[in-house]
């Protein structure tokens, strides 16, 4: 049976509380509030996927949470993240805005938020049930009509595919009983009186917690636990498709290697600002090509497929952030988490520190653009490949 907005709003407090008493939310999340269900985004194929639900200070917006609705997904909490509001009405207007100028006389009768290339999302036209536009949000470009031939789950940087369709059987069958397990922990009796509107980490003090075992780790200044002072800097992606090239810049400019994208862009095949491209599938290769290379080979680089836990966590443990490719873009990786609590069963989570180039901003404006997200569920995300860095010591 779908979710409610009710069961929506308490579980996207009940995950968030969790975390916070965990200690792996940040101080900015003490006494912030849910106050609706907030957005509902739909996949490609028309079903409803995930509500991003805006997190508010007062009344400023201070963040999201993304809830999973489609039990296919695994777990409800897909990602929560900091520093962006959500504002659904003010997207709605500028997207319709960029509609009508782009065409006249366009007529619609509906506008879905769509994750076409999940985790980005497009606003979607309609017209007696028939889309008639798809422009992605924030850049309003018109989103391509879908390929007739591809290969699954390895989407270039700027083309639609529908999440649920792509998952494999034996996959979805699995995560369906993991999202019905953790649905049913959420609902214990023990629960079911407490306010989770506000998200403080007393919610969970005042209740009888088994279990809390934390590992985090983020990425800091040098290797000795001692000296941890965070190290590590968003960049935006300067065009729409420069994903690649802003997170190579991420992971260079940590290592004190500063390139901008034109320049990197340059190395990888990706254009100019001007007529800008992706990184076209099966060229993979070029990123620790190009990290060798503007590094004088002082960074030795390599590329891992489908990448697991352990390759982040250890990466991590040794102070290197990763680039990590997910289907259709490319993020940096800055850190993860790994919690357990026990109420009436157990509800790990492991969660990874994603600084994502996405969303766009150009050329003229490099300081703009991306999001942090603290903290992108690993067990609701595909990764394609991990492309990590290691300083060559001199003897």
């Amino acid at each position: 049976m779908p979710l409610s907005g009710d069961q929506i709003m308490r579980i996207a407090g009940l995950e968030l509380n969790a975390l916070r008493f965990a200690g792996v939310l940040p101080e900015t999340f003490e006494g912030a509030r849910i106050k609706s269900a907030g957005t509902t985004i739909f996949d490609l194929n028309g079903t409803r996927l995930f509500h991003r639900v805006p997190i508010f200070r007062g009344s400023d917006g201070t963040g999201y949470a993304d809830i999973g609705v489609d039990e296919a997904l695994g777990e409800p909490l897909l990602a929560a993240s900091t520093g962006a509001a959500w504002d659904e009405k003010a997207i709605r207007e500028e997207a319709q805005a960029a509609a009508r100028k782009g065409r006249r006389g366009l007529k619609f009768d509906e506008v879905r938020f769509v994750a076409y290339s999940f985790p980005k999302i497009a606003l979607q036209f309609l017209q007696d049930g028939r889309e008639v536009l798809m422009l992605e949000w924030r850049t309003w470009e018109e989103v391509p009509p879908e390929p007739r031939k591809r290969k699954p789950l390895a989407p270039s940087n700027f083309e639609r595919w529908s999440l649920i369709d792509e998952l494999p059987a034996a996959r979805k069958r699995a995560n369906v009983r993991k999202f019905h397990a953790r649905v049913e922990v959420w609902g214990a009796p023990k629960l079911r009186d407490i306010d989770t509107s506000v998200i403080t980490k007393e919610v969970f003090e005042r209740i009888d917690i088994v279990l809390k075992l934390t590992d985090t780790r983020e990425i800091h200044y040098a290797a000795r636990p001692a000296d941890h002072h965070p190290c590590y800097e968003l960049r935006g992606q300067q065009t729409n498709v420069w994903c690649v090239a802003a997170s190579t810049e991420m992971l260079l400019n940590f290592y004190r290697y500063h390139y901008d994208q034109p320049r990197l862009a340059r190395e990888l095949g990706l254009g100019t600002c001007t007529t800008p491209s992706g990184l076209p599938y099966g060229q993979e290769a070029k990123v620790p090509a190009t990290i060798k290379k503007l590094s004088w080979k002082t960074l030795k680089a390599a590329m891992i497929a489908n990448p697991g836990w352990t390759v982040f966590q250890n990466e991590i443990r040794a102070n290197r952030p990763l680039i990590s490719f997910i289907p259709g873009h490319s993020r940096t990786v800055a850190g993860y988490t790994r919690t357990l609590i026990a109420l009436p069963g157990p509800l790990p989570f492991r969660g990874l520190l994603v600084y994502d180039p996405w969303p766009p901003t150009d050329c003229a404006h490099p300081e703009a653009g991306g999001v942090i997200t603290r903290w992108e569920n690993f067990a609701t995300q595909t990764y394609r490949y991990a492309f990590t860095a290691v300083l060559r010591h001199v003897p």
